[in-house]
């Protein structure tokens, strides 16, 4: 995996932390489904936008259903991992992100969490006391959802019946 995006995939978890959360990680959508940086690039995880003074990076990677402290709890150990490692954002993307040769922000909740739970980065980050609560966290969720028969479920076993 490319260290410079690491922790965009590692800690997506944070900042996606539901199974529907991923639904919005679509082509098209205005959604970032690519992990990079570009100007004003709504396409990309990261976009910079404003000038002078004004200039800012949005990430775009957490949704509206985060829990907001986690969300930049991430966001900056994602930057201390970078300044600490000495890493470089590279040369910002001007393309399509969907259509990208880029590194992906995982498709569901299951590889977040296991992106999140495999990351020592993470483990590093937030000690193992509170990797390991996140963990068992995003497990419960997945763990409700499978215990859970939705209406689609119903509706789609039914017209197959």
């Amino acid at each position: 995996m490319d260290r410079r995006r690491a922790t965009a995939a590692e800690f997506s978890y944070l900042g996606a932390p539901y199974v529907n959360s991923y639904k919005r990680y679509q082509p098209g959508s205005w959604a970032p489904t690519a992990i990079g940086w570009g100007l004003d690039n709504r396409t990309l995880g990261l976009r910079v936008v404003g000038h002078g003074q004004g200039m800012r990076v949005e990430s775009r990677i957490p949704g509206a259903d985060c829990n907001p402290y986690l969300a930049l709890a991430a966001t900056i150990a994602g930057g201390l991992h970078g300044i600490e490692t000495g890493l470089t954002a590279g040369e910002p993307y001007s393309g399509n992100g969907y259509e990208a040769d880029l590194p992906r922000i995982p498709h569901t909740l299951v590889d977040s969490i296991a992106a999140f739970d495999s990351s020592d980065i993470a483990r590093a980050s937030f000690g193992d006391d509170v990797h390991e609560h996140l963990v068992h966290l995003a497990r419960a969720e997945w763990s409700a959802f499978n215990n859970t028969v939705t209406d689609w479920e119903l509706r789609r076993g039914f017209e197959r019946l």
